[in-house]
């Protein structure tokens, strides 16, 4: 398994983002991206998670609301990827899946495009 420290996993994630196009990230608003080791349930299983109301299932943003989390978890792609190169393409890959969810697009449609 690869190993890379969690401040280390962190800045390859905002490097990755940053490498997004930019008419893929400019629509996001009232989103963070979070950095945790492992899902809620302790698996090894998720990569990544899209906890909010997608672009199409809401009306608009009211005075207050908390923002939309894109989380990308370090130990599942550290356990699945065997080189540096492998994790970055594999946090890219959870990163337009996970923002893909945002605008609305579902599992079924991300694997008919290859990005799930």
């Amino acid at each position: 398994m690869l190993q890379l420290s969690h401040d280390d996993f962190e800045k390859l994630v905002v490097d990755e983002l940053d490498r997004l196009p930019d008419d893929m990230v400019d629509g996001l608003e009232n989103v963070v991206f979070l950095v945790e080791d492992r899902p809620e349930d302790g698996s090894l299983d998720l990569l990544g998670l899209y906890d909010g109301t997608d672009l199409t299932e809401r009306d608009r943003y009211g005075f207050g609301e908390l923002p939309d989390r894109i989380l990308v978890y370090r130990e599942p792609h550290l356990a699945v990827c065997n080189t540096l190169d492998e994790l970055r393409d594999e946090v890219h890959t959870t990163l337009v899946h996970e923002i893909a969810h945002y605008y609305g697009i579902d599992d079924d449609e991300l694997h008919r495009l290859g990005w799930a």
